[in-house]
């Protein structure tokens, strides 16, 4: 088979092998490289560059790979849509998860996402280059290629990733732009002394702080729900009661989830008691989960349920300390929100553990069976 045929069947059948996908990543890479090449030639043509700031190539570059990273993502989920019988054997299962799948809604949070990753990575790296060569320019002809590298590379690995999306990878996605997402807002807030306040404050400011800020509780409470639906789907349901204790479990992770986007939503200097309701709401729900886990779901693993339980107490501990003033309310927020997040990141993985188990138990259970019948 020629060259050229390989690439035409190749396109034809995207989906088709793991090589195969790993090819069109490299070709909407190189797609990436040409367009963003190309563009910042037109920009930056005749003039040299500042590495970061208005007009830089830290943001030609971070602007166009938000874009890249949207176009990347839609394009791999598209991509895996495409009927083909070999997929389930050369990739991993991905979100294909019985009881669960995503909706235009949650593929547009996580484009989304991905964007702002991107967006806020490639600012981040800009200024620390920036910090590296005090001074120094860069010229028409390196800057075009630098963007069409940037943007091939995000491109890239943005295709790969909504290729290959797992409820982990969706949990690192999570982590990764919550983390980003808050350190952009704390760094572009206007008022220096924000913190003294409360967490929330970051997100009453007129500024591009304020806009981060409530962004990144939106989609990020999206994406919450969209792991409590993968999180949920594999767990125990055969009996009645199994499946009721499960929809609970699924419902509480899922209040969670739209509190988080409704604190974003509701900004506390303009819907006081609304936006305290929600964020109480969040930490509510979370401490039913973590209370009644051992009931609900008697298979998670001992330890996962005394973790649950050490960091319903810890927040505990906070509250008392914030009301006795020794803690201000930005401290007692931002360590509550590590803990609850990491405790969604590792049910997330214990889930999978149990689903694990319960499918080894069936093999044996029909080896045995299969055994005796031969016997």
């Amino acid at each position: 088979m020629s060259q050229s045929s390989s690439i035409r069947r190749m396109l034809r059948h995207p989906a088709a092998t793991a090589e195969s996908v790993e090819s069109v990543a490299l070709l909407l890479g190189a797609a990436a490289f040409v367009v963003g090449a190309a563009v910042a030639a037109l920009v930056f043509w005749g003039r040299d560059v500042a590495i970061a700031g208005p007009g830089s190539l830290g943001q030609f570059v971070a602007l166009g790979a938000a874009v890249a990273a949207i176009v990347a993502f839609i394009a791999g989920r598209l991509v895996i849509r495409v009927p083909n019988r070999n997929l389930q054997h050369e990739l991993p299962r991905g979100l294909d998860v019985p009881g669960a799948r995503l909706h235009w809604f949650d593929l547009a949070a996580l484009a989304i996402a991905h964007g702002v990753i991107a967006l806020l990575g490639w600012v981040g790296i800009a200024d620390l280059l920036e910090q590296s060569f005090i001074g120094a320019v860069v010229f028409p002809l390196p800057a075009a290629v630098l963007s069409g590298v940037g943007l091939a590379v995000t491109g890239y690995v943005v295709f790969l990733s909504a290729v290959r999306l797992t409820p982990m990878l969706l949990s690192l996605v999570l982590a990764v732009f919550l983390v980003v997402g808050a350190l952009a807002s704390m760094l572009s807030s206007s008022d220096p002394e924000w913190w003294k306040e409360n967490l929330s404050a970051l997100g009453i400011t007129n500024d591009l702080s304020s806009f981060a800020f409530n962004l990144t509780l939106i989609i990020a409470g999206a994406i919450v729900t969209i792991i409590a639906r993968y999180a949920t789907a594999s767990l125990p349901a055969g009996t009645p009661v199994e499946a009721r204790h499960r929809n609970f479990v699924r419902l509480g992770l899922i209040l969670i989830g739209v509190f988080l986007a409704c604190v974003g939503i509701f900004p506390v200097s303009e819907f006081f008691l609304l936006h305290n309701t929600v964020a109480t709401g969040m930490a509510v729900a979370f401490a039913a989960i973590v209370i009644g886990l051992p009931r609900l779901l008697p298979s998670m693993p001992r330890v996962f349920v005394m973790l649950g339980y050490v960091y319903v107490g810890v927040i505990v501990v906070l509250g008392i300390f914030f009301a006795t003033g020794y803690y201000n309310l930005t401290a007692v927020e931002l360590v509550a929100a590590v803990l609850i997040f990491s405790w969604i990141i590792v049910f997330l993985r214990n889930a999978g553990a149990v689903e694990q188990a319960d499918q080894e138990r069936d093999d044996l259970a029909y080896e045995t069976s299969g055994a005796s019948a031969a016997g």
